[in-house]
């Protein structure tokens, strides 16, 4: 969280594919209210930042990568390949903790914001 505070929101983009699957685990979890505190921070966190919007370049991006990866053996999940898909379409960095899968993907710039140094 320090080093998103360090951005400026304008600079700062969630592709659609993140917030759903937050939304997928969420949902998964069983009633309670540790769900209901997630589904409350979730919502404030969705309100907050801009949307990396699922674009034409994303989709000639998200075949693109995904037949790359599939050629290599090296597949990942459909959901982890449109999330690169957002950033190359956008040239931005991808920030993950997903670092392993991520780096599968040629040329994209990754970055764990996650790690402590």
């Amino acid at each position: 969280m320090d080093r998103l505070r360090r951005e400026q929101k304008k600079d700062v983009g969630v592709p659609q594919p993140v917030f759903a699957e937050i939304a997928y685990g969420i949902e998964r979890l069983p009633r309670s209210k540790r769900r209901d505190a997630l589904r409350h921070r979730f919502d404030i966190v969705r309100a907050e930042l801009q949307r990396a919007e699922w674009s034409d370049g994303v989709t000639e991006a998200f075949g693109t990568i995904k037949a790359a990866l599939e050629r290599r053996g090296r597949r990942i999940e459909d959901f982890d390949a449109a999330i690169a898909a957002h950033a190359f379409a956008l040239d931005a960095v991808l920030v993950t903790a997903n670092v392993d899968d991520m780096v599968r993907v040629a040329g994209l710039i990754v970055e764990d914001w996650t790690a402590r140094g």
